[in-house]
């Protein structure tokens, strides 16, 4: 059995992708740091992202949707200051703007975790790929949520960054199925 090809970029991309990836998450707040660091990673790679979580974490007030969604001017501007995160004024402003949906959402549907996993009925998807370029960006699936997000205020919330953070929270299971990790989440 061989591990996913991109888990073997370095030790932390391993921890992730053994631990975390594909992993289902049905926990509100985790649900929303995923949604966030997803966004960020737009235009860069995921190692660049969990190199920098755990700073994330920290200036995001461990991404507790409610603090976030109250952040003002002088919270974004000492976080375009922060060298610990990635300092893009589009993608910080984003993060509380999508804090203020995500909200709406868990008000609306009782949580988040109910919204999101009702797109693939509760239950995640199994995909069966040989390789990492059968894998594709983004699906019909991650289009329709991107669609919905967006139409609830979400932003960096394209078709691909959703389908990475279904594949992130477990939604798809897209792990090779050379993979050992495939297997265990089945």
């Amino acid at each position: 059995m061989q591990k996913c090809d991109w888990a073997m970029g370095s030790a932390i991309e391993e921890a992730y992708h053994d631990n975390e990836w594909g992993t289902p998450v049905h926990d509100d707040r985790l649900l929303f740091e995923f949604l966030i660091l997803e966004g960020v990673q737009a235009g860069l790679n995921w190692r660049t992202v969990l190199q920098k979580r755990e700073n994330y974490r920290v200036a995001f007030d461990n991404f507790q949707p409610e603090q976030v969604a109250a952040y003002d001017e002088a919270k974004i501007d000492s976080l375009l200051q922060n060298p610990g995160i990635i300092r893009n004024q589009l993608k910080i402003r984003s993060a509380v703007k999508n804090a203020q949906a995500y909200l709406e959402v868990q008000q609306a549907f009782g949580s988040f975790d109910d919204y999101i996993w009702l797109f693939v009925d509760y239950r995640p998807m199994h995909n069966h790929w040989q390789t990492m370029q059968e894998i594709p960006a983004s699906t019909r699936l991650s289009n329709l949520i991107s669609k919905d997000l967006k139409k609830r205020g979400f932003k960096f919330v394209g078709p691909t960054i959703c389908y990475a953070f279904m594949q992130a929270v477990g939604m798809v299971n897209d792990h090779l199925v050379s993979c050992p990790r495939h297997k265990d989440l089945i």
